[in-house]
């Protein structure tokens, strides 16, 4: 690559967001950024916008876009971050969107590629009703996709503590996939008219789904 990579991985819940994330971040020396992480960081660093933060939060109030847009600024002007980030859980809204390219503008970057993982959604519920993940490492798992090499036994950590959410029920699952769509259409509109929308099968292996991934990243950052 010879330009820092600014990528923004769009799917719905289920869609391999996460695994496909480490996998980049493995290949590429990416670092994942996702807001919830960056904000407990901020918070515990005790910066300036993680104190603002901090103060909304113990408020019980939704910290502002405004908010996290000084805590990414501040993150990615870490070392780690020279090769390029990839965005999880933001942004969320076109004007979140907005925020984020007049920040990037601010440091002589753009989007490289918002890539749309597509998938279909009636596949959507086997796929999410089957996961879970390590207690110990988070490293996801699938009863019928990815089952550890050993029942019980996590191969990356070797955990035996595995956990399923509660919410991950056909039910729960399709309303989530409808709040998804309705959400992230007009994200998809966004990037699409900015000529940088991507999109990617995310139905098939994980690994074709990776190699599929970074030919979108290579030819983005070229």
């Amino acid at each position: 690559m010879t330009r820092p990579a600014v990528l923004i991985l769009l799917g719905p819940p289920g869609a391999g967001k996460g695994t496909q994330a480490r996998m980049l971040e493995e290949t590429f020396g990416l670092v994942q950024l996702s807001t919830g992480d960056l904000l407990r960081a901020a918070v515990a660093a005790g910066t300036e916008a993680g104190r603002k933060a901090k103060a909304v939060m113990e408020a019980g109030d939704l910290v502002s876009d405004e908010i996290v847009i000084a805590i990414l600024r501040d993150r990615l002007a870490e070392p780690d971050c020279a090769k390029g980030v990839i965005l999880d859980g933001f942004p969320r809204t076109t004007v979140q969107a907005e925020a984020l390219d007049a920040l990037l503008a601010e440091r002589g970057q753009q989007i490289s590629a918002a890539i749309s993982l597509e998938v279909d959604d009636a596949a959507m519920v086997t796929r999410i009703s089957g996961r879970f993940t390590c207690a110990a490492c988070g490293e996801g798992y699938h009863d019928s996709f990815k089952a550890p090499q050993v029942a019980g036994t996590c191969d990356k950590c070797g955990g035996t503590d595995m956990k399923r959410r509660a919410d991950d029920n056909a039910e729960t699952v399709a309303s989530r996939l409808v709040a998804y769509h309705a959400q992230t259409a007009p994200l998809i509109a966004y990037y699409k008219r900015k000529g940088v929308l991507k999109s990617v099968d995310a139905m098939g292996d994980i690994d074709a789904i990776a190699a599929d991934l970074a030919r979108v990243v290579r030819a983005a950052t070229a």
